[in-house]
Order: structure tokens, then C-alpha cells, then sequence
């Protein structure tokens, strides 16, 4: 079994079912079942493309991703996935790193094509609209996946503390585990309705979005467009979705408007950030159906843990583990932490990542002993529920990105004029964080916020580029010469 044959299991048995919703165009499962096929014969026919090789996909939202999600599989490839928000020098090293063979992107961004071509020849391109709408099955039969459960299925690239994103790889096991366990938690019925309105690219839509939903029959409502809030609020009483993952900010601004009765979801699920208790809090007064806040990392498939569907709801914990995962607290020399005492998030189980891609040192850092290091310092409470205290990794999470300060700062010293930068972040009621950074001059040199902003943009995605730029005569730092970012954080919350 791998995800291929599990989705053709999934599609033959619902052929004439709705497995994609988009605005009024409803996709069959037998219809994205035939695109998956023609595109998995196009990959090997026209481009070449062999088992193990990596195939990337740089899209927005659509109804197209899915086929061609699915298709790479099919063909035997391996999907990298995307960030649709990153700029072309971000992208070109995600496609450096894996080796692309192929990008999947929309004609927009086919614009890059030549620039990316200059700087790594044998990548080739497929643009999305050239995929048929209802192409004939029968004459462009894709070939049968026989990749094995323990194969290389999907690199999901996620940042790291150097700046620079590592791969994730994600076993054809690593995200079947997952999917089995996130069905029985969720008490999934093949009469569910999913609803993405996060990016699909990110792991927590992957797989609780697209394949969760997907191999067990249901259907995917794809929203086009998250604003207006009135608008969307529309589209879903419309299209009757029945559960809805999200981040904390989406689920501030549903608790915040005017949600009508006859709303049909029966769950809501908080990932990707953590969920603040205020906004559990103001959710649960004004609406009448759950919202259930769970964990998880790409480096585990990426569901962890969750509150139980049925309770009891705890505030502030990310729940319990999911079936067929353990999730311990342990101090630095791996030693296991009794309740209530603070220590690392360790998780083991079947979604756990095979590795970083070409980063063997990182990838023996990370598990030790077959367990998954998240980086996460929590506890666990005498009921085995668990709760995230901080982030051992200096990290930011904007609208449930993961952004690293090192990546922005390594920027900043790049442009002419600057000596020292540091990034904090600051808490953001919609965002959830937003970076923040510190820069220090050369001697002479007189610096502008603005530059140093649009000098960033150009080279980031718009969420990583810092929403204030202090200008400062030094940064503070410890004995040895570290910055320390502590004492950058108490300086700006008593400026703030």
C-alpha cells in the first residue's frame, strides 16, 4: 500500500462521488482520478520522470494541486511541495537542494522560468492549466505506483535555526500512519466535508486537508478566497462543509462575526500555531459546535496530538496523543520527566520523518534514539495531557508560518551600511507574530527604515520582512559575545 494505490482504492469505490468542491464547479472522483492518471503518463512520457525523482510543486490554492499532487505519486516521484509566498531566490534553493527534475506552477510563475533554467539547466516546467479538464483515462493510462510503504514519498521543507529550509522527508507510511490516526480521532465518516482554507502546501493540509479526506472518501471544499469574512461565511453555509481545520487567527475572526444558524460545520480544528486561550474562550461562548486545538510538526506528518472530539477540552493543552503515536517529556540527556516537570516534546511513532534531505548531521540531532527532538518545551499533566510552554528553537510563527530570524537577519547584513541586525518577534493579535528587527550601522552611515524594508521584500516573502526596523547604536550581548535576544525582547515590550 502506498498513497497512489490508496487513493484509486479510495476513488474506484467512489467514482461518481464529489471529491472537490471549488465555487460552483464540482470535480467527481472519477473526473480527478483521470487527471491524476493523465498526468502521471504525461510526467514519464514527456519529461522523463523516473521513480525517486523529486517533481516540485509551486502553486496557489486550487483544484488542479490535488491531481497534481497525486499524479507525481502515481508516476513514482517525489513531491516537494512549495511555499507559494516565497520569492524566486527562495525557491531556486528548495529546487536546488532536492535536485528538482520538474516545477509544476501556474503560467504566472512560469515568468521565473528562464531565470530559473539559467541557474539549474535540467530543471524542466509543466504549467498547471495545461492540465485536461476531463482527459480520456483509457488513452493515457498512468503507470501503477509501486512504491513501498517505507519509500520516499514527500519533502517538506521547513526552516531551520542556520536560515537556510531543510527537507523533511516524509515516508508513503509516515503520512498513511497519520492519515488512519487523524481518522479515528476524528471520528471521520466518508459523508464529511473538509474544508481548506489554509495554504495547501503547508503539512497540516496535506495531510488533514487533501489525503485524510481524500483516501477515505469524503469531500474537499477548496475556498477561493478568504476575504471578505461576510463572503466566506457565504460560500461555506452554501457548500456545507462539516469540518474545518485552521489557524487561531481565522478562528478569532469567525468567533467575531456574525456566524448563522444554520452553519453546518461539526468541528473546527486549530493547528499550525498555538491557539491563544482568550480566543478558545470567546469561540466556545458564541459558537455551538468545538474547536479542538491540537500539535504537530512537519517533521512528524504532521499531527502529534489533539483534544478528544468528545472531552474533556482543556485550555491551553494541545491534547492528547493520537492513536499509534507516544509523545514524551525529556531533559537534554534524553532521560525521561515525570509529570508536571518541564522538558523537550519527544514523539515516536510511525508518522516520524525518515530524515533531513543531504543533512545527515541535523537529521542524527533531531532523532535520537527513535525519538523526534520537536524543539517544543512543555509539560504533561497527571490526566496525560500535554502543554507547550515555550519554543526552544528561535522561531516565529506568522499566520502559522514558521519563520527563523536568522534567515531575515542574514538579509539585512547584506544590505551596504549595516553592521549588526537581530530579529525578535512581536505578538500580533491577527497574525500571531510578526518580526521585529534591530539593526546597527557602520560608523557614518545613516540608515532608513523604509530601504531597509523594501531592500528585504525584494528578496523574502512579504510575512518575513519586518514590520518595524529600530534603528540602534548597539545590540546587547553576553560575556562571550552572543546577542542576547532576551533583553532585545524586554527592551521593546517597554517600549511597545
Amino acid at each position: 500500500m502506498n498513497l497512489a494505490t490508496a487513493f484509486a482504492a479510495s476513488a474506484e469505490k467512489h467514482a461518481r462521488k464529489t471529491a472537490i468542491i471549488w465555487g460552483e464547479e464540482e470535480y467527481s472522483y472519477s473526473r480527478v482520478r483521470s487527471q491524476v492518471d493523465w498526468l502521471a503518463h504525461h510526467l514519464g512520457h514527456q519529461f522523463g520522470i523516473r521513480a525517486g525523482d523529486r517533481v516540485a510543486l509551486w502553486l496557489k490554492n486550487c483544484p488542479q494541486f490535488i491531481p497534481a499532487l497525486l499524479g507525481v505519486l502515481q508516476a513514482g516521484a517525489v513531491v516537494v511541495p512549495v511555499n507559494n509566498f516565497l520569492k524566486p531566490e527562495e525557491v531556486l534553493f528548495i529546487l536546488q537542494d532536492c535536485g528538482a527534475r520538474l516545477l509544476i506552477t501556474d503560467t504566472e510563475s512560469l515568468k521565473h522560468g528562464v531565470w530559473f533554467q539559467e541557474r539549474q539547466p535540467e530543471l524542466q516546467f509543466f504549467a498547471i492549466e495545461d492540465l485536461p479538464a476531463h482527459p480520456h483515462s483509457a488513452a493515457h493510462k498512468g503507470p501503477t505506483s509501486s512504491r513501498l510503504a517505507a519509500d520516499l514519498a514527500v519533502i517538506i521543507y521547513t526552516s531551520g535555526t542556520t536560515g537556510r529550509p531543510k527537507g523533511a522527508m516524509l515516508s508513503h507510511d509516515n503520512l498513511l500512519c497519520n492519515v488512519e490516526s487523524c481518522r479515528q480521532v476524528l471520528e471521520t465518516v466518508d459523508l464529511d466535508r473538509f474544508t481548506i482554507v489554509l495554504p495547501m502546501f503547508h503539512s497540516f493540509m496535506l495531510c488533514v486537508g487533501i489525503l485524510l479526506p481524500l483516501i477515505t472518501g469524503c469531500s474537499v471544499v477548496v475556498v477561493k478566497s478568504l476575504h471578505p469574512l461576510k463572503n466566506l461565511l457565504e460560500e461555506l453555509v452554501a457548500r456545507r462543509p462539516t469540518i474545518l481545520p485552521g489557524i487561531p487567527q481565522f478562528f478569532r475572526a469567525l468567533a467575531r462575526s456574525a456566524v448563522p444558524p444554520d452553519f453546518p460545520v461539526r468541528l473546527c480544528i486549530s493547528g499550525a500555531a498555538p491557539l491563544p486561550v482568550e480566543v478558545l474562550r470567546e469561540f466556545n461562548r458564541k459558537l455551538p459546535f468545538p474547536l479542538l486545538e491540537g500539535y504537530g510538526l512537519s517533521e512528524a506528518s504532521p499531527v502529534v496530538s489533539i483534544n478528544p472530539i468528545r472531552g474533556p477540552w482543556k485550555e491551553g493543552s494541545i491534547g492528547v496523543p493520537i492513536p499509534g503515536v507516544e509523545v514524551t517529556i525529556q531533559d537534554d540527556d534524553g532521560r525521561m520527566l515525570p509529570e508536571g516537570q518541564v522538558g523537550e516534546l519527544c514523539v515516536r511513532g510511525g508518522n516520524v520523518m525518515l530524515g533531513y534531505w543531504n543533512h545527515p548531521a541535523e537529521t542524527a540531532e533531531t532523532l535520537r534514539q527513535g525519538w523526534l527532538l520537536t524543539g517544543d518545551v512543555g509539560y504533561r499533566d497527571r490526566d496525560g495531557y500535554f502543554f507547550i510552554t515555550d519554543r526552544k528553537k528561535d522561531m516565529l510563527l506568522v499566520n502559522g508560518i514558521n519563520v527563523y530570524p536568522r534567515e531575515i537577519e542574514e538579509v539585512l547584513y547584506q544590505f551596504p551600511g549595516v553592521k549588526e541586525a537581530a530579529v525578535i518577534g512581536q505578538p500580533d493579535p491577527r497574525r500571531g507574530e510578526q518580526p521585529v528587527a534591530f539593526v546597527v550601522s557602520d560608523d557614518g552611515v545613516a540608515l532608513e527604515e523604509r530601504a531597509l524594508q523594501q531592500f528585504v521584500r525584494g528578496k523574502l516573502a512579504d510575512y518575513k520582512v519586518p514590520r518595524q526596523v529600530h534603528l540602534v547604536a548597539s545590540l546587547p550581548r553576553n560575556a562571550t559575545g552572543k546577542i542576547l535576544k532576551t533583553a532585545l525582547r524586554e527592551v521593546y515590550s517597554r517600549q511597545a
